[in-house]
């Protein structure tokens, strides 16, 4: 199973979704081809209603401290009960490029 599979089944098994989607952004870094450390975990549930962003993701984090404590080096959370979903359209900001961070960058050698 790819890292991305058990972060859904995780993300499923432990919370009720009525949306979630896992896209792998390893592509998008400085890191190996076929590479599965950066993720983009969008997820709508009512339990996360009046819950302020920080225990929202406080609640991911302890379903997923398997995958954090591992493989996973990057994860940029979006989540919204379903009415911030349908009052969004739907749509969740796209993550930004990749700034690089490789040892060999002089700009985050300092």
């Amino acid at each position: 199973m790819s890292v991305a599979q058990a972060i859904e089944r995780k993300i499923r098994d432990a919370i009720p979704v009525v949306h979630v989607t896992v896209e792998n952004e390893s592509h998008r870094h400085n890191v190996p081809a076929n590479s599965e450390t950066h993720f983009k975990l969008t997820v709508v549930s009512e339990s996360f209603a009046g819950k302020m962003p920080v225990r929202r993701h406080q609640a991911i984090y302890a379903v997923l401290s398997e995958e954090l404590a591992g493989p996973v080096h990057a994860l940029a959370l979006h989540l919204f009960t379903p009415e911030e979903w349908n009052a969004r359209d739907g749509e969740v900001a796209a993550s930004p490029d990749c700034r690089g961070g490789s040892k060999h960058d002089p700009e985050f050698s300092r």
